[in-house]
């Protein structure tokens, strides 16, 4: 497997001090205003150049704590956004990305005075109760918007009961409801779905993925450490390897491009994505089940900190849609030519 590695700003790092709160929510929310003033979330921007130190940045918080890890990607992702559509530089709040779309009931944004008002309820707000500012999309008449929105005035109600989920209690993940809220337009129409930004935080979720996939399958190598593997087990850790490495290249190929490219003029960056997440989903499953099928119900059980991330991990990885994701990347695959894969690089 992989070797052990600390997170981007070193072992002494905030991120490895886990406020002792029993609240499982305001420990999060400490955590991550802690990791906020110390900089770690303070990571490069994607498609400038360093896309590899993020994603491994996130992957490193993956592996500390999936809650910590849903505030903070969606903060970075936020800076990353507003940054792309040209809003105001970094204030030094922590922000939300609330972008979950329901087919039904959607939130409405509706032009007042020369203002934006939001009405209605926003479903899968991580932070509900503790971000700031959050980017927020509601339907217009004109189309998808992104608004950015000051949580802390009148009209904002998380709405308790929203997240009876036992996994990932400390995202605070709930429904937020607007009444009538004021909110800042962040580009135009569809502007934060067309924009390449959009694919590059795609894969920065799958970074966060991979980095728990990777802290799940050491805990074969901490087995290993107290007593010798049997030999089935040490098949399950080599299978484990194996799926990590190569998921770790995909993740690696994907930030290169996306520096090469970070306009996507060749129209490559939405393939790339869904290719990279579903490689990570996959490999983030495997080791989850090689895992347990190696070393049983003991960690399972026994280690709080090693169920509580098998259980927060599966919750997380159905961000991704499944049949559907997969029905995209065949159809997209198949467009971009025949046939679509090759061990050249693009353009040679």
């Amino acid at each position: 497997m992989p070797a052990p590695s600390t997170t981007s700003s070193g072992a002494t790092s905030v991120l490895a001090v886990r406020p002792d709160l029993a609240d499982p929510v305001a420990r999060t929310a400490g955590w991550a205003r802690a990791a906020l003033a110390a900089g770690n979330l303070d990571l490069p921007l994607p498609g400038r150049g360093a896309t590899a130190q993020r994603f491994a940045a996130l992957a490193d918080i993956g592996g500390v704590d999936l809650d910590l890890a849903r505030l903070a990607e969606a903060h970075t992702d936020a800076v990353a956004i507003r940054a792309d559509l040209g809003a105001a530089e970094d204030d030094g709040l922590l922000w939300g990305v609330w972008a979950a779309n329901p087919p039904v009931d959607p939130l409405l944004a509706y032009p007042d005075a020369g203002d934006w008002l939001l009405d209605g309820t926003k479903p899968w707000c991580s932070g509900a109760g503790c971000c700031d500012q959050a980017l927020v999309t509601a339907r217009t008449d004109d189309g998808y918007r992104l608004f950015a929105v000051d949580l802390d005035q009148p009209g904002v109600h998380p709405v308790d009961g929203t997240w009876p989920a036992a996994a990932m209690q400390g995202s605070d993940s709930r429904s937020v409801h607007f009444d009538q809220v004021p909110a800042i337009a962040v580009g135009g129409p569809q502007d934060y779905l067309d924009r390449p930004g959009f694919w590059h935080g795609a894969v920065g979720v799958a970074a966060v993925w991979w980095g728990a996939a990777r802290e799940v399958a050491r805990a074969m190598a901490a087995a290993d450490a107290r007593r010798p593997l049997n030999p089935h087990a040490l098949a399950h850790a080599g299978a484990a390897d194996a799926a990590l490495s190569a998921a770790a290249a995909v993740l690696a190929a994907a930030a290169a491009a996306f520096d090469v490219d970070p306009h996507d003029r060749a129209g490559s960056a939405r393939l790339t994505s869904m290719r990279a997440r579903a490689v990570v989903e996959r490999t983030a499953t495997e080791v989850v089940e090689r895992t347990g099928r190696a070393l049983g119900a003991a960690p399972l059980a026994l280690d709080p900190a090693h169920g509580r991330r098998v259980a927060d991990l599966g919750l997380y990885l159905r961000q991704s849609h499944a049949e559907r994701d997969l029905e995209e990347l065949g159809r997209a695959g198949l467009d971009a030519g025949a046939p679509p894969w090759d061990l050249r690089p693009a353009g040679a």
